[in-house]
């Protein structure tokens, strides 16, 4: 049983009302899908360009080249945070990964590193391959050996549209002039709270996400 029917049947048999400060929370609005309520916002997850609150993460697979394996992200079956980067990146995507890694620490120091996961998705393939990300993590200071950090990488550039730009909505161009290191890339910002069931929890659409209000997000979707 996964954690939507387990929720549903302890509504059903009067079991819900006996954890602590949930009440109206796990409802997720109406939404039998998600935890969190629905954010403040003018439009509605339909009309966004990108996964948004209630709806699937896009049923795609991609290679974790550290770990010289494969991620189905749709099927993780952990609460999981996910952003977008590459690692030449000297703006962005530093901000980026160091939120992430903030929280990613956060779940080491407390605990729970167990019960989450966290996939940095590069859409530079030409440049970022295992021996990049594994110097890109010692630079950022992440311990990509604590078993719940998985730097996913696709298998092309036409791939790293597919699914980075078309799918999960995060638009990108790489920069003149083409030498191979020398281009960067602009790029918009996503990250992404996604629940044990696939679904997303929260989009922060922002530059520069606060790493305590991910941390406070995910214990109430882990709760």
């Amino acid at each position: 049983m996964n954690r939507r029917d387990y929720l549903r049947t302890a509504t059903a048999v009067g079991l819900a009302g006996g954890v602590a400060g949930c009440a109206g929370v796990l409802s997720g609005d109406g939404n039998p899908n998600v935890t969190l309520g629905e954010p403040d916002r003018e439009v509605d997850s339909e009309d966004l360009p990108y996964p948004a609150w209630g709806q699937q993460v896009p049923a795609v697979t991609l290679p974790a080249p550290v770990e010289d394996r494969t991620v189905d992200l749709r099927t993780v079956d952990k609460p999981s945070v996910v952003t977008f980067f590459y690692s030449h990146c000297n703006t962005v995507c530093p901000v980026l990964i160091s939120t992430m890694r903030n929280v990613h620490t956060h779940s080491l120091n407390e605990d729970y590193a167990d019960e989450v996961a966290f996939f940095p998705t590069t859409f530079d393939p030409e440049r970022d391959d295992a021996d990049r990300l594994r110097t890109y993590a010692d630079e950022m200071n992440v311990d990509a050996d604590a078993g719940n950090w998985h730097f996913l990488r696709p298998e092309s550039p036409d791939r790293a549209k597919s699914v980075v730009g078309e799918q999960f909505g995060v638009a990108f161009e790489r920069t003149h002039p083409e030498e191979m290191d020398t281009y960067m890339f602009t790029h918009s910002a996503l990250t992404f709270l996604v629940n044990a069931d696939g679904y997303v929890e929260r989009a922060y659409r922002t530059k520069g996400p606060e790493a305590e209000q991910i941390i406070d997000d995910l214990e109430t979707v882990r709760a």
